[in-house]
């Protein structure tokens, strides 16, 4: 049997078609008869070698060089030829010791190491113990004494030392009584080029016979030159590994054997640390803990075959990932596999039918399809590891040197070696098919394959029938009477695919059958007489017999019903009737190593290109072909035709990898580098699933997290040590409330990262588009803006949604807060007081060139720190504070030191624009220098000193600047501090918006012409006051409520549209002893916030009476709450229960409100902190209500029934007089 490989003569690199250098490797494969072929990347045509007494079963290759195992179970190995010879040193050492009457001999004591050693002096190494290895070394010279210690002149190469061991040197002393020298040879390895035996005879266990080897781990560290690892599965499913591969020692010393608790059928080696194995149940192995110090790993993890009920066939791994073949032949994919994960997260199903596959460098595809033709997957890129589709691997075949003759039975069975007889006697395969035809009547157009099933590549069709078959087509048949033997294949891995198929509880299509599951279109071809129907029989045939018997039985069905046959119409050359049977039609693949192929998605190689010549084995039999070869005409005139349909979509993996921070979870918590990778699997029917993986190493231990993109609940950016950070949320997440917090090296990487994890989310939820009418809007204490796209059963009163299950999408922008309605109006202040309205669009699918208009904003807010000081009577007021008071410079809580030179912006987005100065507008007042003062850390400060005030601090500030670009238009010119725009009804039809502010000095502004298509309104108009104010809220029907600077509550009466400023201000009595905040008026109810956090509701509240009777207290905890127009009440919390370390800010819905329960009964805490603001008045989607049978019997109540709700009309209020004046006019109702 022959086993052959052409290198190139001193040649390095080569051209591709368009031009670029690229280096020269080789692609190996295995034909059924256990002949290996290698293709060059420079080359067009496969070459067979020269050594004809050698067959393989299975190649794994790697750079530069190709391992294989022999039908004799023994392991070759082909080295690429190279400039660089490969030279081993032998050395042994010549040990001495001196005596008083024969100086320095090679007598030592009986304690002394041997006379003849190693360097440890442990081992004995004479000179003649030194043995070739095996036939593919020689020695370059004899034994001779390394002199580089010293003048060789004096020291003869000695090197002496007082006793052994100890530390030797050139130089002779008294005291030396010890010498040693070293000699040494070199042994060149002269096997380069051709299929050289791996020796087995070795002083250790031999491993039993081998089926299958896989190399790899070459990559496994950054060292150039790295050498790989072998690894070696035996007969009884053992798994061994193969010790001492060095770059002067490719051969390796010896086998180790792997411990396994199951048997393994198949493994293969990644470049990396991957290495998955195959059990013979159908399941596979991962081996984990493969480092350089423990290469071979620490233990094995079981994954499953993707489908329960079919076993995996084959696996093949690469850097990052791992392909998979099952017993029905189709394609998987691993998902989520890195060193960190090798087990990977899931399996996904790519199109095509496979036999085998193999990963080679750059995580490149090969396959053998199941008609025994190569593939190669088109496509594969770091960022799309799963490729596009698989093209035929279109290479010519044929002997370079000289055309082989047509081969009779006899001399072929002449040339059978043991080794190819045994191959014979262990290995059948019924399933080996014809290889490519003559390359020259090949077709041009080859699509690219991606397909479910099956994985051939449909080029035409013909019409006309076959002509009849003469007797000159048959005169070179052999005898019918002559034995009919088994064909031969690789190894008992073909032999399961037939056992599979005979198992097989369904009969299998015949191979006219299966091109018309590819396409129905094809139309039919009569199937030639074969030579079996014609009364003989073909020996030693490379024929499928599957194919073969539903040709006899096709063509008896011809004869019986002068019907033709069903017939595949694949566009092949013509076979020459020239070539005989087996070779030189061609190679049946059975095999492919494309571990030494340096291709990627960008090479541009004349036999990968789609538009190259298609000539590929398809399974077909040579009779098939032979009449198929006659149709070429009518089939060019269908190629056109169906290379214009549409391809069959199949899964498809799509990787994003990059480099981040993450702050660690654990104590102590800190900045780590960790490498992070969203992977985007897309399924035939265009629907995606992600997941966004966290390398990162604790104690040398690869580790990983995992976030599912569907279980995402925000993406927002955080102010983390002047990092570029943001903060990836999931439900479980929010309930811990520990974020996953990563931070990039520059402002563009975040923003990529945000862009593209924001995409993912927004896609696997199905929201496009700009914000709804309804969306909740919200802005973080940074200052970006966050939105919420609310369903009906958000406000339902049963099954409402739990608050941390909420997706929460960044709109562009900076603001402090943000009001909005139903009819799509929005509007937001931003830390500067600028007024800004929203100016994207509500409520439509975007289409081509219909993006959002972003405008430039900009906004200013100022960094405080305070400079606290403690009184001594020696010096008074200092810097020189108690071992227990807070940092002298600090924040306003006094927990955390923060002085002017530590202090920055608060990310590296803003930019400074003044310098420190003293503040004076600070609560409480200050003095003239701008002290506080009071009487012990941290008690309430006040502007003035008296006797009791041990303690003063005041307050620097430095403003910073952002600018950015967002969906915002300014509205100039008057600086605001609150905004309120009138919640309504979807259904409401309204030409003017009310929305009142209040300005940064304190004065109530009414905004005239706001509308839907004006939504920035024409002008201010004053509303006069007799005092500042600081929180404004507009509810239903008009409703203006107020809070004073000084927490006086108003009411302003007589609100409508035809009076939009109303006409006085009604004074409402505050809690008592507390002092108001912030309110918020929704449909029917009010609510308030004190300054100690306490949430208050209004009661008494009717049409007749709507400044209400009393303050009722709900609960604490609370910064800031909103009102929507169902009377939804949503609050900012000022922390978390049982997170004392949470930062303040936490998103919580109000619970259990309705009709009967204003007031709710709890709170759902949802995502946090650091949310400063939050608006739910654009939500007045209602969930649709159940009509309830009225009761029987007469009514309970004596009170007439209530009037039916208006839009924007008539409350379902309980009309009732006022007793001291009225707040509207009866005839304007409450619109």
């Amino acid at each position: 049997m022959q086993v052959l490989q052409v290198y190139p003569q001193k040649q390095q690199s080569a051209k591709t078609m368009t031009g670029a250098i690229m280096p020269i490797s080789m692609l190996w494969a295995v034909d059924v008869y256990g002949r290996v072929y290698s293709l060059s990347t420079a080359g067009q045509r496969w070459v067979r070698a020269d050594d004809t007494l050698l067959e393989l079963k299975r190649v794994t290759s790697g750079k530069d060089r190709c391992w294989g195992i022999g039908c004799d179970h023994h392991v070759y190995l082909n080295i690429t030829p190279s400039e660089n010879t490969i030279r081993y040193r032998e050395e042994t050492y010549e040990n001495q010791r001196w005596n008083p009457v024969d100086s320095f001999t090679d007598t030592l004591l009986p304690t002394d190491r041997w006379p003849w050693s190693d360097v440890t002096g442990m081992n004995p190494q004479p000179l003649h113990s030194f043995q070739l290895s095996s036939r593919s070394w020689e020695w370059e010279g004899d034994w001779y004494v390394d002199q580089s210690c010293g003048e060789p002149s004096q020291t003869g190469g000695w090197e002496y030392a007082v006793d052994f061991p100890a530390n030797f040197s050139p130089d002779k002393k008294w005291n030396s009584c010890v010498r040693r020298r070293r000699w040494i040879r070199y042994r060149r390895y002269v096997a380069q080029g051709t299929w050289a035996k791996i020796p087995l005879d070795n002083p250790r266990k031999p491993p039993l016979p081998l089926c299958d080897i896989s190399c790899g781990g070459w990559e496994m560290s950054d060292q150039s030159g790295r050498y790989p690892y072998l690894w070696g599965v035996s007969q009884q499913g053992e798994v061994w590994f193969r010790e001492g591969i060095h770059p002067r020692v490719p051969e390796g010393s010896c086998w180790e054997e792997v411990e396994v608790h199951k048997e393994v059928s198949q493994l293969s080696a990644g470049p990396g640390d991957l290495l998955w194995a195959l059990l013979w149940d159908g399941n596979l192995l991962v081996r984990t803990g493969l480092t350089l110090d423990s290469p071979t790993g620490t233990t094995w993890v079981e994954v499953e075959s993707p489908v329960k009920e079919v076993e995996a066939l084959h696996v093949a791994v690469g850097v990052s990932v791992v392909w998979l073949v099952t017993k029905d032949y189709k394609v998987w994919f691993r998902r989520g596999v890195n060193s960190h994960n090798p087990c990977g997260s899931g399996w996904i199903s790519i199109g095509g039918e496979m036999m085998m596959v193999d990963v080679g460098l750059n995580d490149q595809v090969w396959a053998v399809g199941e008609d025994r033709g190569l593939y190669f997957r088109m496509g594969v890129t770091p960022s799309e590891p799963s490729g596009s589709g698989w093209i035929p691997v279109s290479a010519q075949w044929g002997n370079s040197k000289k055309a082989i003759p047509p081969r009779s039975d006899c001399e072929f069975n002449a040339r059978l070696t043991e080794a190819s007889q045994g191959s014979v006697m262990s290995c059948t395969d019924s399933d080996s098919e014809i290889g490519p035809p003559d390359p020259q009547n090949s077709t041009n157009n080859t699509p690219v394959l991606e397909a479910a099933a099956p994985s051939v590549v449909p080029l035409g069709a013909a019409d006309t029938p076959s002509p009849p078959l003469t007797a000159e087509d048959t005169s070179s048949a052999p005898n019918r009477d002559a034995p009919k033997p088994f064909i031969p294949a690789s190894d008992s891995f073909i032999n399961s695919l037939v056992s599979d198929r005979d198992k097989a509880s369904t009969p299998q299509p015949s191979i006219t059958e299966a091109p018309q599951e590819v396409d129905e279109e094809l139309s039919t071809a009569p199937v030639l007489l074969t030579p079996e129907a014609a009364g003989q029989d073909v020996p030693w045939m490379n024929v499928d017999l599957e194919g073969a018997e539903a040709a006899r039985s096709a063509h008896s069905a011809q004869l019986s019903s002068g019907d033709a046959g069903a017939a595949a119409t694949y566009a092949l050359g013509a076979l020459e009737t020239s070539q005989g049977v087996g070779e030189e039609d061609g190679p049946v693949w059975a095999w492919i190593s494309g571990g030494g192929c340096d291709v990627d998605a960008e090479s541009q190689i004349s036999w990968l290109s789609p538009t190259g010549p298609l000539t590929s084995s398809l399974s077909l039999t040579p009779v098939q072909s032979a009449a198929w070869s006659e149709q070429q005409q009518q089939q060019q005139e269908h190629k056109e035709e169906i290379s214009k349909k549409p391809l069959e979509r199949s899964n498809s993996v799509w990787v994003r990898k990059g480099s981040l921070r993450w702050w660690r979870d654990w104590k102590p918590q800190r900045w780590v580098d960790v490498g992070v990778a969203l992977e985007q699997s897309t399924k035939p029917d265009g629907k995606k699933d992600s997941i966004f993986f966290v390398y990162y190493t604790q104690y040398d231990e690869k580790k990983y997290l995992h976030v599912f993109i569907n279980e995402v609940t925000a993406l927002v950016p955080v102010l983390r040590d002047c990092h570029y950070a943001f903060a990836v949320y999931t439900a479980q997440r929010t309930k811990q409330r520990w974020p996953l917090v990563l931070a990039a090296n520059t402002e563009r990487d975040m923003s990529e990262w945000l862009s593209l994890l924001s995409d993912c989310c927004c896609e696997c939820r199905g929201i496009t588009g700009p914000p709804s009418r309804h969306a909740l809007w919200s802005t973080t204490s940074k200052g970006d803006v966050m939105v919420h796209e609310p369903s009906f059963s958000l406000e339902a009163p049963a099954q409402t949604p739990a608050c941390d299950l909420m997706f929460w999408r960044q709109v562009p922008g900076h603001l402090r807060c943000v009001e909005s309605n139903s009819l799509g109006l929005v509007w937001g202040v931003g830390w500067d007081g600028t007024a800004w309205v929203y100016s994207g669009r509500f409520g439509h699918q975007p289409t081509q060139g219909d993006a959002v208009e972003l405008h430039q904003q900009t906004d200013v807010r100022s960094i405080h720190v305070y400079e606290n000081q403690r009184w001594n009577p020696m010096t008074g007021y200092t810097d020189k504070g108690l071992p227990t008071d807070r940092p002298m410079w600090s924040d306003e809580s006094g927990l955390k030191e923060c002085t002017k030179g530590n202090t920055h912006p608060p990310s590296p987005q803003w930019s400074w624009v003044s310098e420190w100065a003293l503040d004076y507008n600070v609560p409480g007042g200050t003095d003239n220098e701008g002290w506080q003062y009071a009487a012990d850390f941290p008690v309430t400060f006040h502007g003035h000193k008296t006797m009791k005030d041990f303690v003063r601090r005041r307050r620097w500030s430095r403003k910073c600047k952002i600018t950015l670009r967002g969906p915002w238009l300014q509205v100039p010119p008057i600086p605001l501090s609150d905004i309120s725009v009138m919640p309504c009804l979807a259904q409401s039809r309204m030409e003017q918006v009310p929305v009142w502010a209040l300005s940064d000095k304190g004065d109530v502004l009414c905004r005239l012409g706001v509308s839907r298509q004006n939504p920035a309104g024409s002008s201010w108009l004053h509303v006069g006051t007799d005092q500042p104010f600081k929180s404004i809220s507009i509810g239903g029907a008009n409703q203006v409520w107020a809070i004073a600077k000084d927490g006086a509550v108003f009411y302003r009466g007589s609100v409508s549209p035809e009076n939009p400023a109303g006409e006085c201000w009604y004074h409402i009595p505050s809690p008592l002893k507390q002092t108001l905040r912030q309110l918020s008026v929704g449909r029917t109810s009010v609510f308030a916030v004190d300054e100690n956090s306490n949430l208050w509701y209004r009661q008494g509240l009717t049409p007749s009476y709507p400044q209400g009777s009393a303050w009722e207290l709900i609960s604490n905890n609370v910064t800031k709450v909103t009102v929507g127009p169902l009377d939804q009440v949503w609050i900012v919390a000022d922390g978390v229960p049982s997170f004392p370390c949470e930062t303040p800010g936490a998103v919580c819905h109000r619970l259990g409100l309705g009709p009967m329960q204003p007031k709710g009964q709890g709170w759902d805490y949802g995502i946090g902190g650091g949310w400063e603001h939050i608006s739910v008045r654009g939500n007045s989607a209602e969930a649709p209500r159940v009509p309830h049978p009225p009761p029987a019997g007469s009514p309970r109540s004596p009170l007439p029934p209530r009037p039916p709700t208006q839009v924007n009309g008539p409350y379902p209020f309980l009309e009732r007089e006022c007793t001291n004046h009225r707040v509207h006019n009866e005839n304007e109702g409450w619109n």
